[in-house]
């Protein structure tokens, strides 16, 4: 029962995880837009404070929005705030990152080809792996040379770079790109947290008191919500990396990742151009040019994607050193799941371990046992359509064996 409950919670988590982030997102990407969309308002609107203004219509009616330059003259009633998208969302992947990756780190986490961890030491590695990355970041925020785009930019990209050669350096494909998502994540609702609900509560604090307004606290939010912004793509990408090995498998897997990453902040920098109304098309040309040939260029045969190793390389155990029931489980899984779950699949369609789940010998085996029985024999959905024929006297046999290794 163990594993298919264990499977039903990480779907619940990470479909609770998905909603929150789309969410948050789906914020982030409205207040920018409405952000870069506002008007000058006519003269009347100015004298009330208001900034800027706009009209929208959704839904059937029509919406007429104002943002004032300070406050209101009087605070209203019910005030939204926008932050518990971002809380909720880091929130429920913490949750999907201790659940599926640190409670089952010998299958997803840990991969002794790249290095060989314990269970607590992948853990404590990723989080202080996450925890320095976010001091990192913002110390280099801090740092006056952040008032530089340009130098600033490329100081986050060489940073960023290092981490995510770092978590590759130490972690299985899935548990390097999961790391650097739950970097950026933190990163992003420390944001939040640190500096721009803060602001907003000093800000409302003063308008209440009828104070004047400090514009630093709100500038310094508005700022990080701009690198929030640029975030989001990568983010997303990061988040449903690990269904393509393709990507994580590949030999330079973080490099691969950066670039991707890149890219997809490079197209969200056309549309926050062009909610202000510079429209330039050869951004969002160039962006996509450049995730076409980055494609072309990791399926060219030349350029085929090698197993991820660092480090250590292990070969399969003599068949001697195996109590004769591994054998016999060996045996079966080779048969029925290696040519599509191998570092060199012999499957014609399946050329990538699906998952990154090799099974080349039994230390492999031993890691994904779990995996194996929930998903060869309690749902039988694998192999996939049964392609190798797997028998349902071998998909119990392979219970019975793995179950008492």
């Amino acid at each position: 029962m163990w594993p298919q409950l264990y499977e039903w919670i990480a779907l619940f988590i990470k479909w609770f995880h998905i909603t929150c982030g789309i969410a948050w997102i789906g914020a982030s990407f409205y207040f920018t837009w409405l952000d870069n969309s506002l008007k000058t308002p006519p003269e009347w609107k100015k004298k009330k404070g208001i900034k800027g203004d706009l009209w929208a219509v959704h839904g059937g009616g029509f919406y007429e929005v104002a943002k004032y330059q300070v406050g209101p003259e009087q605070m209203p009633e019910k005030l939204h705030w926008f932050k518990w998208e971002a809380y909720a969302t880091w929130l429920t992947g913490t949750a999907l990152l201790i659940w599926m990756y640190y409670f089952n780190a010998q299958a997803y986490l840990i991969d002794p080809r790249v290095m060989e961890l314990s269970t607590h030491q992948a853990v404590l590695f990723g989080m202080a792996g996450i925890f320095l990355g976010v001091c990192c970041y913002e110390a280099l925020v801090r740092n006056p040379l952040s008032a530089k785009p340009w130098l600033f930019l490329l100081s986050l990209i060489v940073i960023g770079g290092g981490f995510f050669y770092l978590f590759s350096s130490i972690y299985s494909g899935r548990g390097a790109f999961i790391h650097m998502g739950a970097l950026i994540s933190s990163i992003m609702v420390n944001n939040v947290w640190h500096k721009i609900i803060p602001g907003q509560r000093k800000m409302v604090a003063q308008v209440a008191a009828g104070e004047d307004v400090d514009p630093e606290p709100g500038l310094e939010g508005k700022r990080r919500s701009i690198h929030n912004n640029y975030f989001t793509l990568p983010i997303l990408f990061l988040m449903i990396s690990n269904h393509y090995p393709i990507i994580y498998q590949h030999a330079h897997n973080w490099l691969v990742g950066m670039m991707v990453m890149l890219i997809s902040a490079w197209v969200r920098h056309f549309f926050n151009l062009k909610h202000q109304g510079q429209f330039k098309p050869e951004v969002l040309i160039s962006g996509c040019a450049a995730m076409l040939v980055l494609a072309i260029a990791l399926s060219w045969p030349q350029t085929q994607l090698q197993p991820v190793a660092h480090s250590h390389e292990h070969s399969q155990p003599a068949a001697e050193t195996l109590t004769p029931q591994a054998q016999q489980a060996l045996d079966i899984v080779q048969k029925r799941c290696s040519s599509c779950h191998s570092q060199q699949p012999t499957d014609e369609v399946f050329t990538i371990a699906p998952g990154g789940a090799a099974f080349d010998n039994w230390q492999d085996v031993q890691r994904w046992s779990p995996r194996i029985i929930a998903r060869a024999v309690d749902s039988a959905d694998m192999p996939f359509m049964n392609k190798t024929e797997m028998t349902e006297q071998e998909r119990e046999t392979l219970r019975q064996l793995l179950a008492t290794q």
